[in-house]
């Protein structure tokens, strides 16, 4: 049904004849008439009845009239919600990795909650595959993904980034490791057990790549997704992996530097190709955008 035509339908319920309806919507009686008699054909019923010199609705009129009520409101309020000047305001669904959620979205929501306290954040920890999938079902407006520069991160056409910070790599070893400062060699490492990221598929294959570059294929024994676990594994003489180069072990662990190419996470927001422009998820953007590409975790 014609939106137009209802509102036309809505205006004659409140002012019961066509002539007041043409007046108020500047118009002529004929067009207003012409309008409630095409809308009937949508409809498959009578709309209004005679009265006289005048009409009124017929009981399916009147019941369209109270549905046109509601049509309306949620079209109208529709369109302010997606207007890019409008106010922010709504529900906007997070999937994220849990370094991302504390480094970039938690002062954003902190400084929306005085800001826009019209936005609504709903916020889930996922590791990027995860995140990226729920995007693409449109079960969340914004994932918060991680991929290294040896193991990019592929992304349909059917979504948008946006860079937000990067961290340089080292390797996590027992704090009694006294091997030669300075840059370290993976071969040395060859002889190892590794531990590697459970849930995405980036750890392992940035460790992969790191070390085909100096000639060996890392022995992969443990897949954890905590950082305290991989640390205690590491302390526990259990293996080796990747940590964050100026990552604070809170164990018996140091990081040391790699020799080039290095491994280097990089952050990034992801939302799906259009979404950007809803306020809520658009103001979310921006406050992220602040963040410095930079960064030392904690």
């Amino acid at each position: 049904m014609d939106l137009h035509r209802l509102r036309v339908l809505l205006e004659l319920c409140r002012l019961g004849s066509m002539h007041a309806v043409a007046e108020a919507m500047h118009t002529s009686t004929s067009t207003v008439s012409q309008q409630i008699a095409t809308l009937a054909r949508e409809a498959g019923t009578p709309l209004v009845e005679p009265v006289g010199r005048r009409v009124r609705l017929t009981p399916a009129g009147r019941r369209l009239a109270d549905h046109a009520v509601t049509i309306l409101a949620a079209v109208d309020a529709a369109r302010l919600d997606l207007d890019p000047d409008a106010e922010p305001s709504g529900s906007v669904r997070v999937a994220g990795f849990a370094t991302a959620i504390r480094r970039s979205l938690l002062p954003a929501v902190a400084d929306l909650a005085t800001s826009a306290p019209a936005v609504e954040m709903r916020i889930h920890e996922f590791e990027p595959l995860e995140a990226v999938d729920l995007i693409l079902r449109d079960e969340v407006d914004l994932a918060l993904v991680y991929d290294y520069n040896l193991a990019p991160l592929s992304l349909s056409d059917d979504v948008v980034t946006w860079p937000l910070w990067e961290v340089p790599w080292g390797l996590g070893v027992p704090a009694t490791d006294r091997r030669t400062s300075g840059a370290t060699d993976l071969a040395e490492y060859a002889d190892h057990d590794w531990i590697v990221n459970s849930r995405n598929t980036a750890d392992e294959e940035a460790v992969r790549t790191l070390a085909s570059l100096v000639g060996f294929t890392p022995r992969v024994v443990h897949r954890i997704d905590s950082l305290e676990l991989v640390e205690d594994l590491i302390d526990a003489g259990r293996g080796v992996g990747l940590l964050p180069l100026d990552h604070v072990a809170t164990r018996q662990v140091r990081v040391r530097p790699l020799v080039e190419p290095g491994a280097t996470l990089r952050a990034y927001a992801v939302v799906r190709r259009g979404r950007e422009l809803w306020p809520p998820l658009r103001l979310i953007l921006d406050r992220l955008a602040d963040t410095p590409t930079t960064s030392r975790l904690p």
